[in-house]
């Protein structure tokens, strides 16, 4: 069967871009805005990237990912929508724009038309057609429609807020854009500033969203667990505490506690810097004012907060405690309280909240213990050198005393309501969210601003509001604010002269709900009713679990306010998520200390590594997630270049689950590579004519039948679960399989069994290594058209049944042997030849048999007459 000369090597070079072009020719990837009636739908959509310059690995295993899903898919009959677009605002264009000399959106749509290329080269099944980015105005002007609808719906409110301010880049960061209390791009100290800014207000559906977790099953535990904490439903109670003397009409300061049980155990209270109360006092203590100061400079993250030295300062102000009305307690400005959480106010209980007990600890303050764990005795009650934070059973408590943790908690709110002092209630960790920007590339908020009318909406017809082009970088903060028309407008009510919002939106506005844009990209309007409703939701996801919180987040919120605003009609905008792990690789340091490319070291004989400029000895560190910072990066290019896109995708789907992280190495891409050669090297080496199906088969081309269909089961099985290397596993063994039965002799049905079993290679390798499977597919006799447009295969169960079972055969239920039968054999022959098994013979032999069991496929089990 194989030919004398060995067939000639893949030539990957001229093949991939040949059938990307059949592709596009056929127009094998387009769908039409509304599904088809009659054919199931499925909606692939892999997160959109950020159009940085060039992709990267993580690029290519994400939409690797999601290509094997929408091919799988489209084979299986679905008609599936597969987009793809550009998240194309945000600062990185604009520092850009002010380092080069150059407009963000021109750096902004080459970097679109060099990372298209890099993505077309890998064979992605994308309707192209779809695509858009979120700096065209045919994008953001629709985003603008949207904001006015849901201004109108009370769904956006602007109002002053603390934010962190850079006074030289003049614009708001974000908590995690201060670093050790500077901006992360100037250096220069922060300062904390009360600006108007808009506001979505997602915590309207803070209990919609948190519900909603349960009946998303095909999220990740992991996120729906980081979703629900982030969301942060917790019950507990509002205490009022009156302050010893009234302090600017000010009479006292509300609490919010998931503790109430723990009130006895209060030793201070403390403020937010940016409480009204921190303020009174920092107007009449410079002392006072100076530590504010300090408090506004520093980060104001969870992490920053929790890892910071816990500082206070003591504002002399008192307070009464509620059920202790002679006892005054110390009101201190504190550095861990913030004003976003709460009520900027906390009661401290040291004993039973280790912040609290640090805190004390430092200033000396009391740390009286009020709750006993359980097993423990009363007496032993103290507290050494942490805080109990668990249940218990409360003592020293007044009329608390001897009440479980969870009783005195109840009862605690029942008292506090009682005397009027506070009142049980559930609080949401999650804030509204603030999408005011002080920056030029972003989509501008469209409301006017009128001294007499006040904010006024942008009128529909006026919309889009376009950026201008004419814009420059040569002072600190928002372009727009210099521009010297652009800002300057009439107002829409009265006439008079009004300026418009220089503010643009956070670009995770623009990611918030461009899942919906997709299914009708070129409407007149956000969304087509007819596409969204036929589309949505999307059917898998797929991304990094660095999104799982804000991106997912608020893209659930947006379908919830495209809903009540008559855009959508669902309730969740992802019915499947799957996050990818991340793409590894070793890291190298120089001689020098430098960080090293991969392709800057070359490989001794001896196996050390060197320089390949300077022949000095390079170090090897971690393996760690690809990045720039340690130039542990690989090329996509380049790989494509030397191996082919078919090759990387494989050694992708290959490696691990993925779910996992994997390490990119050059043996396991050769190795990759390797195979695919193979797989070409077997259909090359198959016959020349179609064979008809036999009425008989051979024991060797029974067995590469049975091979053929056992793998096409369980590559199917494979990936409908996300096991990609599972399915890559077992056409390995079905390649293996084809070559073994090119070893046997020539015998009936061999050509048949070889040829189904070639034509299975291919449909099966057609989601994970498109090119190859037509490349293949186009060389088998009989075969026409192309591989993207078959259906997929079906397992023959006769085929996929296996040959015999093992049975076990028992004597009073131990096990004594087993033997091999036919599947659903006839239980008269199967017992008969578990009797007839000699061990079993031996033990039955002169004993009555009273009771013979059969478990079809499993047990055959003799009672006998003791």
């Amino acid at each position: 069967m194989n030919d004398a000369s060995p067939p000639a090597a893949y030539d990957f070079a001229a093949a991939e871009p040949k059938w990307q072009r059949a592709w596009q020719d056929a127009r094998c990837f387009e769908v039409d805005d509304v599904p088809a009636p009659g054919r199931p739908k499925y909606y692939a959509l892999e997160m959109f990237p950020y159009p940085s310059g060039k992709i990267h690995m993580g690029h290519v295993r994400n939409y690797t990912l999601g290509d094997v899903v929408a091919r799988y898919k489209r084979a299986r009959g679905f008609q599936v929508l597969h987009p793809m677009g550009w998240d194309a605002f945000g600062l990185p264009a604009e520092n850009a724009a002010r380092e080069r000399g150059i407009h963000p959106g021109e750096w902004t749509r080459g970097n679109i038309a060099t990372m298209r290329a890099e993505l077309q080269r890998m064979g992605f099944s994308i309707d192209w057609r779809r695509e858009f980015a979120t700096c065209d105005v045919e994008y953001y002007g629709q985003q603008q429609r949207l904001f006015l609808d849901f201004l109108a719906a009370a769904l956006v409110e602007r109002r002053e807020s603390w934010v962190n301010w850079d006074p030289v880049d003049g614009t708001v960061l974000a908590n995690e854009q201060v670093i050790d209390g500077r901006g992360w791009r100037s250096g220069a100290p922060v300062e904390k500033k009360k600006l108007s800014q808009w506001f979505f207000r997602i915590t309207d559906f803070a209990p919609d969203l948190l519900a909603a977790l349960e009946d998303l099953p095909r999220w990740p535990d992991r996120v729906r667990t980081m979703q629900a904490r982030w969301i942060g439903r917790s019950e507990g109670a509002r205490v009022r505490f009156l302050l010893a003397e009234p302090v600017d009409a000010m009479e006292s300061v509300e609490v919010f506690t998931t503790r109430p049980d723990t009130l006895f155990g209060m030793s201070f209270l403390a403020i937010a810097a940016d409480h009204p109360l921190a303020a009174s006092a920092a107007a009449r203590n410079p002392a006072a004012a100076a530590f504010v100061a300090e408090c506004r400079s520093m980060g104001t993250s969870e992490a920053a907060i929790e890892s910071a030295e816990k500082r206070g300062f003591d504002t002399g102000l008192r307070v009464r405690h509620p059920f202790l009305p002679d006892r005054l307690f110390p009101v201190w400005i504190a550095n861990f309280v913030l004003m976003e959480y709460g009520t900027g106010a906390i009661f401290g209980c040291p004993a039973h909240d280790q912040r609290d007990f640090e805190f004390a600890t430092a200033y000396g303050l009391p740390i009286p213990p009020v709750v006993v764990p359980v097993g423990e005795d009363a007496a032993s009650l103290r507290v050494l050198e942490r805080a109990y934070d668990g249940p218990g059973r409360v003592e020293n408590s007044g009329f608390l005393s001897g009440l479980s943790t969870d009783v005195a908690g109840r009862a605690a709110i029942a008292a506090l309501e009682a005397q009027g002092a506070g009142n049980g209630v559930v609080n949401w960790r999650l804030r509204d969210w603030g999408v005011s920007r002080q920056r030029y590339w972003g989509c501008p908020i469209p409301v006017i601003h009128c001294d007499g009318c006040g904010i006024v909406p942008a009128p529909a017809e006026s919309l889009p509001i376009r950026l201008p082009d004419d814009v420059n970088f040569d002072k600190p903060g928002n372009p727009l604010d210099h521009h010297p028309t652009w800002k300057h407008v009439a107002c829409p009510q009265c006439g008079a002269a009004a300026q418009r919002e220089t503010d643009t939106c956070d670009t995770f506005v623009d990611s918030s709900w461009y899942y919906a844009r997709f299914c009708s990209p070129r409407a007149p309007v956000p969304v087509d009713r007819a596409a969204v409703d036929g589309w949505l939701p999307v059917d898998q996801y797929i991304g990094g679990i660095e999104h799982a919180i804000l991106h997912l987040l608020y893209s659930r919120f947006f379908t919830r306010a495209m809903r009540q605003t008559g855009y959508v009609n669902l309730r969740e905008p992802f019915a499947g998520l799957f996050t990818q792990g991340m793409v590894t690789h070793e890291s190298y340091r120089g001689a020098d200390g430098r960080w090293l490319y991969p392709d800057e070291i070359v490989r001794q004989a001896d196996g050390s590594l060197a320089h390949t400029a300077t022949g000095e000895a390079v170090s090897v560190g971690r393996i760690e997630a690809m990045s720039k910072s340690k130039r542990n990066t690989v090329d996509p290019g380049a790989i494509v270049n030397r191996y082919g896109a078919d090759t990387a995708r494989w050694f992708i789907l290959s490696d691990n689950p993925p779910e996992r992280d994997m390490e990119w190495t050059e043996s396991g891409v050769g190795g990759a590579h390797r195979f695919v050669q193979r797989l070409y090297r077997l259909a090359e080496a198959g016959g020349s004519e179609f064979p008809e199906q036999p009425s008989t088969f051979g024991p060797a081309a029974m067995a590469l039948r049975r091979a053929t269909h056992r793998t096409i089961a369980a590559v199917s099985t494979a990936l409908e679960s996300f096991a990609f290397n599972v399915a890559v596993a077992r056409i390995y063994e079905l390649a293996a399989a084809i070559a073994e039965a090119d070893k046997a002799p020539l015998q009936a049905g061999m050509s048949f069994a070889r040829r189904e079993a070639m034509e299975t290679a291919a449909r099966l390798v057609a989601p994970m290594m498109p090119h190859l499977a037509e490349e293949i597919f186009s060389r088998l006799p009989g075969t026409s058209g192309l591989v993207a447009e078959e259906p997929w295969p079906q397992a023959d169960p006769l085929l996929v049944a296996a040959d015999s079972v093992t049975i076990a055969v028992q004597v009073m239920g131990k096990l004594r042997a087993t033997i091999e039968a036919a599947p659903r054999a006839q239980a008269a022959d199967v017992i008969a030849a578990a009797a007839a098994e000699p061990n079993v013979a031996r033990l039955l032999e002169g004993k009555r048999i009273v009771k013979r069991i059969h478990v079809p496929d499993r047990i055959v089990n003799f009672v006998v007459a003791e």
